[in-house]
């Protein structure tokens, strides 16, 4: 009778044991961890005294090993080569045995049993040493062998569904970089629809752009006049889930108080004479983009308002007493410092704290001159198509007052100075001639070179040839003065042979 009771007991601590392990396995966890509770379930239900488990890749190799009474091996695969090991993964069965060594040490009783999902092998969990407890004591049962496969049936099922999220979740974050390279991609490809430029600083922008077009985040764009504020608004609209409803710019320096309320907000019947009822742009935004340019010049006043509609998306029209929800992404820019402005409480910093979720900040063209040729040869290419000019050029000397000029207007002026050019030109040639630059450089904002100011190289051939003339052609005493030795001496000789020595245009005596 008593060793009947004892065999209940058995039986049912093994059934509720493998149902706590079901549900403790039923999450997803890390690998190891799964593997180690297990391995102390195993143990502790079947009384042993040591245990291990180890996993395997698509290989057969020994991904992580947990011995437990066992002194590891040099190598984890070295488990592999026991031949109770090798046993159990040639047959895929569990498996009772005595030895009388294991890993190194003493033998014992072993349970083993493969860990198994689908037609995968994934690992072998394994018991051995029993203690003594009631009347079954210091050896093994069939019924223990039993729950050892079934603990390692549920094991496997748990480790197969954390492979398979960790697959997707690095399929996930594989898709996701793809996403954002091909947006990268297409933003570089659409010239028509982005900032030309290839400098370090302009990509930085592109990858911004990419990265935060498919969040719903506010994201305030900053930057000189002419850097393109609105076309990166755009480009974010365009690129984000919101691409097939409206884009809606404001301007909110161009409009007085009372207008850009009413044009924001929308208006109620009668709250004026004659004045009848209206949408403002936040409703007929539905579903798409406002884009608010120069956030930084709307009056305080509004900008309060503007504070509760970010935080509640909801407005009330003017004259109205019905709050309306809205459905729309916000994007501001501004060329202002709000910092600065916050400090003279002339801009909220609750709200500033709202616009700036993501900071986008335009470098001016002066910060990137190296775009200068391929922004050129983009209006080159836009305008010459308009004129019905064909095979547009532009001579290097101009390209070079250009490169020279320090454009405080930025790439919209820079447009601008190749439209007027194309508007000027007889020919599909561009010259410095035609280009309408300031007389004075310095009142735009830096000091303009002259057109023919010497290049380092040219300074250098220029002087090489003065001391050439002044030595009389001896060239030992020429790379005297110079501080060279012969060699490079002779190897520059060649550059300046034609130069005059008696030029005095560069002002070297």
């Amino acid at each position: 009778m008593a060793q009947t009771n004892f065999e209940l007991r058995r039986k049912l601590l093994q059934l509720e044991a493998l149902y706590d392990v079901g549900r403790a396995l039923n999450t997803l966890r890390p690998e190891g961890e799964l593997l180690e509770e297990l391995m102390q379930r195993a143990i502790s239900v079947l009384d042993a005294t040591v245990g291990f488990v180890f996993s395997l890749d698509d290989k057969l190799k020994v991904q992580q090993l947990f011995p437990f009474g066992f002194e590891a091996p040099p190598s984890p695969n070295a488990i592999l080569n026991e031949p109770p090991i090798k046993q159990v993964l040639a047959s895929r069965e569990p498996l009772s045995l005595a030895v009388s060594r294991f890993l190194g040490g003493p033998g014992s009783d072993l349970l083993i049993a493969p860990i198994i999902a689908g037609d995968a092998i994934l690992g072998i969990l394994g018991v051995g040493g029993k203690e003594e407890r009631g009347a079954k004591s210091g050896s093994f049962v069939e019924d223990d062998l039993r729950f050892l496969s079934s603990l390692a049936a549920i094991g496997g099922a748990a480790i197969d569904n954390t492979r398979s999220f960790h697959r997707l979740d690095l399929m996930r974050e594989t898709l996701e970089d793809e996403n954002r390279t091909l947006k990268a991609r297409m933003l570089r490809e659409y010239s028509d629809r982005l900032m030309v430029g290839d400098s370090a600083k302009m990509q930085r922008v592109i990858d911004l752009v990419a990265r935060v077009a498919d969040s719903q985040a506010n994201v305030l764009i900053r930057g000189e006049s002419g850097t393109g504020k609105e076309m990166v608004a755009r480009l974010i609209h365009g690129n984000s889930p919101r691409k097939d409803g409206p884009f809606v710019a404001i301007n909110c320096a161009a409009l007085p108080e009372t207008l850009l309320e009413s044009e924001l907000f929308g208006i109620e019947r009668g709250v004026a004479t004659g004045v009848e009822a209206r949408p403002g742009k936040f409703e007929l935004a539905k579903g798409g983009t406002v884009f608010l340019d120069e956030i930084g010049d709307i009056p305080m006043t509004l900008q309060a308002k503007l504070l509760r509609v970010l935080q509640e998306r909801e407005i009330e029209k003017l004259g109205g007493r019905r709050r309306i929800p809205i459905d729309v992404r916000f994007l501001f820019a501004t060329h202002r410092g709000l910092e600065e402005m916050i400090e003279k409480v002339e801009f909220r910093q609750d709200l500033y704290y709202r616009l700036k979720v993501v900071e986008i900040t335009l470098p001016p063209l002066r910060e990137r001159k190296e775009d200068i040729p391929k922004l050129v040869r983009f209006f080159l290419d836009k305008y010459g198509k308009r004129e019905g000019l064909k095979d547009v050029r532009i001579t290097q000397e101009a390209l070079q007052k250009l490169m020279r000029y320090p454009f405080p207007g930025n790439v919209r002026e820079l447009e601008n100075l190749i439209e007027g050019a194309l508007a000027l030109t007889v020919d599909p040639v561009i010259d410095p001639g035609d280009l309408l630059l300031p007389e004075s450089a310095a009142a735009a904002g830096g000091a303009e070179l002259p057109d023919d100011f010497p290049t380092l190289d040219e300074l250098e051939g220029r002087y090489i040839a003065r001391v050439l003339a002044h030595t009389k052609g001896n060239i030992s005493a020429a790379a005297k003065i110079l501080g060279v030795n012969r060699k490079t001496l002779y190897r520059k000789q060649e550059d300046v042979s034609q130069i005059d020595p008696n030029e005095s245009k560069w002002g070297i005596h």
